[in-house]
């Protein structure tokens, strides 16, 4: 997996940036199939900065998330929440079709089963 962390208008420290990649690479515990986490900070007003993150995924888009705050750090944990809160739904929505397609099956046999019962 490849963290990409990239700066408009102005640059942030090394230190910084070891800090936000620490918090980016904590998202790969909820969906270990990503492929590429790309950070950009916008600092054209440094008492508002923005912060993008694009999550790309196997065999999924990639899963967006933008906010602003007036600290930096503060910024990157709002948007870490919202991508962490599309994962997991996403994550829900795939392991929910596995559980019901199995599931489906059983019920419809059930049912056929009571039908001819019932002739």
């Amino acid at each position: 997996m490849q963290i990409r962390i990239s700066t408009r208008h102005g640059d942030i420290s090394d230190a910084t940036q070891e800090k936000i990649t620490a918090k980016v690479e904590k998202l790969t515990r909820l969906f270990d199939r990503l492929s590429e986490i790309t950070v950009t900070i916008d600092l054209e007003r440094r008492d508002l900065p923005a912060v993008d993150l694009r999550v790309a995924a196997e065999h999924k888009h990639d899963f967006v998330a933008a906010a602003q705050s007036e600290d930096l750090m503060a910024a990157v944990d709002v948007v870490l929440r919202k991508l962490e809160q599309q994962l997991r739904k996403y994550k829900e929505k795939i392991q929910g079709r596995h559980r019901n397609s199995s599931g489906k099956q059983e019920v419809d046999v059930e049912v056929e089963a009571e039908a001819e019962s019932l002739e």
